[in-house]
């Protein structure tokens, strides 16, 4: 059983910074795909970002690329996503979620184990 625990969240003006962390317990991280979802109101929850348990190579959603980042950090079992140039449209509770596919994954339902999540809010 593993679980995940976000922080981080907060209200940022528009083009300012946030950074999210992630801490798994009972699983080490390094060998899952970990992941970063968002939820605006009133919207489906959507993929941000992944990163590769075998390798550490990131992918991300159209939306976020260039400005988010996301990294890990095994021997803390906890992972990041570095939040740039944030727009309103960036608001929503994030999520951060383990995932035991083996290629890419990208869907809600492809992912094991989620946190709790926590908000982000950008003013214009």
């Amino acid at each position: 059983q593993v679980q995940l625990v976000e922080s981080g969240g907060g209200l940022v003006q528009a083009g300012g910074s946030l950074r999210l962390s992630c801490t798994a317990s009972g699983r080490t991280i390094g060998r899952y795909y970990m992941g970063w979802f968002r939820q605006a109101p009133g919207k489906e929850r959507e993929f941000a970002a992944a990163i590769s348990g075998s390798d550490g190579s990131t992918y991300y959603a159209d939306s976020v690329k260039g400005r988010f980042t996301i990294s890990r950090d095994i021997a803390k079992n906890t992972e990041y996503l570095q939040m740039n140039s944030l727009k309103p449209e960036d608001t929503a509770v994030y999520y951060c979620a383990i995932s035991f596919a083996s290629h890419y994954p990208r869907l809600p339902r492809e992912f094991r184990s989620w946190g709790q999540g926590t908000q982000v809010t950008v003013s214009s």
